[in-house]
């Protein structure tokens, strides 16, 4: 199952979180290159006193603990939501009252 699901982000090429079980650690924002057998080649990007450092490594399936990737994110700096005027009516979101959910 996990080798599906790494093989489908892969041909996807989104950034994933990974945990390594035998080296007790997270690695963030890499990117998964290729998948050959038991081998998963990862691509990422390591920020360190003013210098940036790439890495290429190869780990072994087994030692991947969990995989996660992020869906979305929102600013929080701009907190409000741009609407097009020109949406549908039933496509709008309307805030609810408590009032309509007395039925």
């Amino acid at each position: 199952m996990l080798h599906r699901k790494i093989y489908q982000i892969c041909t996807e090429g989104r950034e994933v979180c990974l945990f390594l079980r035998d080296q007790q650690r997270w690695i963030e924002e890499a990117t998964i290159v290729s998948l050959e057998g038991d081998l998963v080649t990862i691509r990422y990007e390591i920020e360190e006193d003013d210098e940036i450092s790439s890495w290429e490594e190869m780990i072994r399936l087994e030692s991947i603990g969990s995989l996660s990737q992020k869906l979305a994110s929102v600013s929080r700096y701009n907190s409000e939501l741009l609407i097009a005027d020109e949406c549908p009516n039933e496509e709008q979101i309307h805030p609810h009252s408590p009032e309509s959910n007395q039925e």
